[in-house]
């Protein structure tokens, strides 16, 4: 059960691609995940956006403090902005 995993270099070259990616990949959720929210009707579901949003943030060195204000306010606008803010590469 402990023997490393052996990838083919095709395998290593999609994990690399997708790591040299990784922060346009959650960008682009990050952006999906205002559109989900505003869009949402359910309690469960918009509390599971929420937390996707709040670990994306996260992965993208958003300052904590400003990820608990937008968690806290529960606004799609407010993440909207942190959007905006990290396309404009003001974060």
């Amino acid at each position: 059960m402990n023997e490393k995993r052996q990838y083919s270099r095709y395998q290593q070259n999609v994990i690399k691609r997708f790591y040299d990616n990784r922060e346009q990949i959650d960008e682009q959720r990050l952006s999906e995940l205002v559109t989900n929210l505003f869009l949402a009707t359910g309690k469960k579901k918009r509390e599971k956006l929420w937390e996707s949003a709040k670990e994306t943030m996260k992965r993208l060195k958003v300052p904590q403090s400003r990820i608990e204000h937008v968690v806290s306010t529960l606004d799609p606008a407010i993440l909207a902005e942190v959007v905006s803010d990290l396309q404009a590469g003001r974060i």
